[in-house]
C-alpha cells in the first residue's frame, strides 16, 4: 500500500510543470459609487475587462500612469481596498443571436424575464467600428411609424438616425414604442434600450409591446435606475451590437434608446469619479465623441454586404424646452433630424405633441412612399400657415369668409394629426386620410367627428376597397383609377359619419 502511494506521488511530481509563470495583478486602492481605482496592471488596455477576486467584473475606462479607473459591472459589495484584480485580455462582449428575440435581458445578456438561460448565442464586443462610407448605401426605404404626423410630415428611412427630443412627460417614449408596435406588420427587428428608467415605466413599455405589437421580434435591454452605473453606461452599446447581428445578415433592425440624456449624466458621473476634467456644463470633453461613435453605427449597408439596415431613434430630454442645451445640441448635430415635442401642445391635448415648426427629417423626402408624398405635398405648409393664422386671430373676431374657411380646415387638420396611443395606421390608411383632407371630404364633418372617422377607416377600406388597398400597399403608388375609387369610398364613409353626428 505504501509503495503504491510512493509511486503515485513520484509520478505526480515528475509530471508537475515547475517552470515559472508570469502573472500581472493589480490592487484595489479605493472603491465606491460603482468605481474602483486600481494600481498595478501596467499592460492593461483601454476598455479591457478586469476581474476581481470575488468574481465581480469591470472595465478599464481611464488609464493613467499610476492607476486605472475601473467601472464596475456588478455590485461593489464585498470589494475592499487591497483586493487583487486581474486583467483578462478581453473587451466586454455580450450574447447576440435569434435566441434573444422576445427576451428581456440586462446589458450583460442575463435574463430578467424569469425565462431560461440563453442558448445558441454568439458573443460580440459592445464597441464595434461604424460602417465606412464605401460600405453604406443611400437611405431610400421608408420606416412606417404608424403615426400620421410623422409619416406625412417627417418621414423616416431605414438606416436613418432621428432624434426624439422634448421636455419630461411629453410623449417621447410613446413615439418610440408606437413605432415599435407599428413594425408588427413589417420585417424589422426591434431593440428597446432603457437607461436609468423606473421599473414601473419599463414594465408598462414591455406590456404595451406584448399586447399590441410583435414581441417575438423584439429585444428589451434594461439597465434600471438602481443598476450599477457601468451597466447603464454600456447599455446603448449593447443594444446596437445586438441589432447589428441582424443588420449584418441582410435584415432590417430598429433601435430605440431611452434615453441618452440619462446616459450622458451617467457618463458625467463616471468621469468625475475617475478624475476626468469637467468641461462645458460639467460634462467631460469626450461626451460628443461618445454619442457620435454610438449613433454612427446606424445606417444602410451596401448590396455587397447584404443590404441590411439599422435605424436609430435616440431619445433626449430637455428642460423648459431648451433645445440649445449642451447634450441636445450635440445629438442634433449627430443625427439626421429631430422630432421635437412641445409641452404646451401636450398639455393642450394635442398628442403626439410634435412641434411642426422645429421638427425636421433631413432624409425623409427621399424615403417617403410615393403615394403618401403625392397626397401630402403641401400639408406641412398648410398646417404651419394655419397655426400662424390662428395665433393672429385668437383675440379678435374674424369676419372674412376665406379666413374662416382656412381656420376650419386647419382645425380638421389638427384633429387628423392627433392620434391615440397603440393605434398605428397602415400606409394605406394614412394615404386615405391625407387624400380625404386634401380633397375636402372632411369638410362636411364636425371637427369632433374626425377621430371617429379615423377609427372606422381601416375596416371600411378593407370592406369597400380591398383591391385598391392591396395595390397601394404593394406598389406604394396611387394611380388615377385607385385615387377616384378611394375618394368615392371616403365620401361614403364621411356621409355615414355626418349622418351619425346629426
Amino acid at each position: 500500500m505504501s509503495s503504491s502511494w510512493l509511486e503515485e506521488a513520484r509520478r505526480r511530481v515528475e509530471a508537475a510543470d515547475l517552470t515559472p509563470e508570469r502573472e500581472e495583478i493589480g490592487r484595489v486602492e479605493r472603491v465606491g459609487d460603482g468605481i474602483a481605482l486600481v494600481s498595478g496592471l501596467p499592460h492593461a488596455r483601454l476598455s479591457e475587462l478586469l476581474r476581481f477576486d470575488k468574481g465581480q467584473l469591470g472595465f478599464a475606462q481611464v488609464l493613467e500612469a499610476d492607476r486605472i479607473g475601473c467601472v464596475l459591472l456588478d455590485d461593489d459589495t464585498g470589494i475592499e481596498a487591497g483586493d487583487v484584480v486581474r486583467g483578462t485580455g478581453e473587451v466586454v462582449r455580450v450574447p447576440v443571436g435569434a435566441s434573444l428575440l422576445g427576451r428581456v435581458v440586462d446589458p450583460l445578456g442575463r435574463p430578467l424575464d424569469g425565462g431560461e438561460a440563453l442558448a445558441d448565442v454568439e458573443r460580440m464586443p459592445i464597441e464595434r467600428p461604424a460602417p465606412s462610407i464605401i460600405e453604406r448605401e443611400l437611405v431610400t426605404e421608408p420606416v412606417q411609424t404608424g403615426l400620421l404626423v410623422v409619416d406625412a410630415l417627417f418621414a423616416l428611412g431605414r438606416g436613418q438616425r432621428e432624434l426624439i427630443v422634448g421636455d419630461r412627460t411629453t410623449g417621447k417614449t410613446a413615439i418610440g414604442i408606437d413605432t415599435i408596435i407599428a413594425q408588427r406588420a413589417s420585417d424589422m427587428i426591434c431593440v428597446y434600450v432603457a437607461i436609468g428608467q423606473k421599473s414601473a415605466t419599463v414594465a408598462r413599455v414591455i406590456d404595451a409591446v406584448r399586447r399590441h405589437g410583435a414581441p417575438e421580434r423584439c429585444i428589451f435591454v434594461i439597465a434600471g435606475a438602481a443598476d450599477a452605473p457601468g451597466l447603464q453606461w454600456i447599455a446603448p452599446f449593447v443594444g446596437f451590437t445586438m441589432a447589428e447581428y441582424f443588420r449584418d445578415r441582410g435584415q432590417h433592425a430598429l433601435i430605440v434608446v431611452d434615453d441618452l440624456t440619462k446616459h450622458a449624466a451617467t457618463h458625467r458621473e463616471i468621469g468625475l469619479l475617475t478624475g476626468q476634467s469637467p468641461g462645458r456644463e460639467a460634462f467631460p470633453g469626450d461626451i460628443f465623441y461618445l454619442h457620435s461613435r454610438l449613433l454612427e453605427r446606424a445606417g444602410k449597408l451596401s448590396a455587397e454586404l447584404g443590404g441590411g439596415s439599422l435605424t436609430a431613434l435616440p431619445i433626449a430630454e430637455t428642460e423648459a424646452g431648451n433645445l440649445s442645451a449642451y447634450v441636445p445640441t450635440n445629438l442634433i448635430s449627430i443625427t439626421d433630424g429631430q422630432i421635437v415635442l412641445d409641452a404646451g401642445l401636450f398639455n393642450a391635448g394635442q398628442k403626439p405633441a410634435v412641434d411642426v415648426g422645429t421638427s425636421v427629417s433631413r432624409v425623409g423626402g427621399k424615403t417617403q412612399a410615393a403615394a403618401l408624398r403625392q397626397v401630402t405635398g403641401t400639408l406641412r405648409l398648410d398646417y404651419t400657415q394655419f397655426l400662424e393664422l390662428e395665433s393672429f386671430t385668437r383675440f379678435g373676431g374674424v369676419t372674412d369668409q376665406r379666413v374662416k374657411a382656412q381656420l376650419a380646415r386647419g382645425e380638421r387638420m389638427r384633429q387628423l394629426l392627433s392620434q391615440p396611443r397603440f393605434a398605428a395606421l397602415r400606409m394605406v390608411d394614412e394615404v386615405a386620410l391625407a387624400l380625404a383632407l386634401r380633397e375636402g371630404v372632411l369638410d362636411s364633418l364636425p371637427p369632433e367627428r374626425i377621430a371617429a372617422f379615423r377609427k372606422a377607416l381601416p375596416a371600411w377600406i378593407d370592406a369597400e376597397a380591398p383591391a385598391q388597398a392591396e395595390v397601394i400597399a404593394r406598389t406604394r403608388q396611387l394611380d388615377a383609377a385607385s385615387r377616384e375609387a378611394l375618394l368615392a369610398v371616403l365620401r361614403r364613409l364621411a356621409g355615414q359619419q355626418a349622418g351619425a353626428a346629426a
